[in-house]
């Protein structure tokens, strides 16, 4: 983030929770001032007011998708921007206030998307178990150190937390689960192009014009931008009228993304920019490297249209 790094951190809380494990991941927080918000809006309108520098929300879950109430926060709400994305694996445990064999637990305490994402598991080693619901991962972990659960589901910085015993690890039935989360700030000028970035817009459709959404993309297909993400909200107003988020490769100070923002303005109702920032490093290796230019749409191509468009207009020899 360019100019006074951030020291005032806001979370979607409580303490305990996947957000604060995510958001302990990024060195200025984890030095910095980290208060838990109740709700994302909250957390949202910490920033907006200045009683934060930055907030850390969970934008999509790789088997849940997109967050409904941050998508609609960051696209109609007060201007914010994304800074950095952090993407945490999903790891549920189950931890209790002892060591027991899984035969003695009778009830189990989760919140139900923690529930859900570990169901088959449950059904293999819990058959007779009830699980009851609760409002978050860490108020589950804090209800089987009352005593009020045998056990728990809850995420792995939850079990120090509250002097827990881990009985089994790594439940959930999608091993490769992981939840994308947003730092958002104020808007402020983005920070240089790192040669690995993406772009958030929200963009809003004239729902009356034939291929309008085929425009859109069209902006980006000509100049060799790839669309990683594309997810539609109503916009609240009436039934039909829509407002899409997309994530794309590049950075707005690219000449060729520059290129797609100046279409995407002359034929969208109205185009929100997000922010660019950098992308998330995967630990794959597969994923280590950002998808290659088609020649042709390089950024380096892009320049040197632009210069050989400059030289014919002050008439000098092309």
């Amino acid at each position: 983030m360019p100019g006074t790094p951030p020291t005032r951190f806001v979370y979607l809380g409580p303490e305990g929770t996947f957000t604060e494990q995510a958001l302990r991941t990024i060195p200025a927080a984890e030095h910095g001032i980290r208060t838990p918000a109740r709700s994302v809006p909250e957390a949202l309108e910490a920033v907006r007011s200045g009683d934060a520098d930055a907030a850390l929300v969970p934008l999509e879950n790789s088997v849940g998708g997109a967050v409904p109430v941050t998508l609609d926060e960051i696209g109609t709400g007060g201007p914010l921007v994304i800074t950095r994305e952090v993407v945490l694996p999903v790891e549920f445990v189950l931890a209790a206030p002892r060591l027991l064999p899984l035969a003695q637990i009778r009830s189990v305490a989760a919140h139900p998307q923690a529930s859900a994402q570990c169901r088959n598991w449950l059904l293999a080693n819990l058959p007779d178990a009830v699980v009851v619901d609760v409002l978050s991962n860490a108020a589950a972990a804090i209800s089987a150190a009352a005593g009020e659960h045998d056990a728990a589901i809850c995420a792995p910085i939850g079990v120090p937390r509250n002097d827990l015993t881990v009985l089994a690890d790594k439940i959930a039935d999608h091993a490769d689960a992981v939840t994308r989360f947003a730092l958002l700030s104020r808007p402020a000028p983005p920070g240089p192009p790192t040669g690995d970035d993406v772009t958030s817009l929200v963009v809003l459709i004239d729902r009356d014009r034939v291929g309008a959404l085929l425009s859109v993309l069209t902006e980006l297909a000509v100049r060799g931008i790839n669309l990683s993400r594309i997810e539609s909200r109503p916009t609240g107003e009436q039934l039909g009228v829509y407002m899409f988020f997309l994530d794309c490769t590049g950075h707005v100070a690219e000449p060729r993304l520059g290129e797609a923002l100046q279409g995407l303005r002359r034929i969208c109702a109205e185009v929100r920019f997000l922010g660019s920032y950098p992308r998330h490093r995967w630990s794959r290796a597969a994923a280590e490297e950002p998808l290659p230019s088609q020649p042709g749409l390089t950024n380096a191509d892009f320049a040197d249209s632009a210069a050989w468009l400059s030289r014919l207009r002050s008439g000098e020899p092309s």
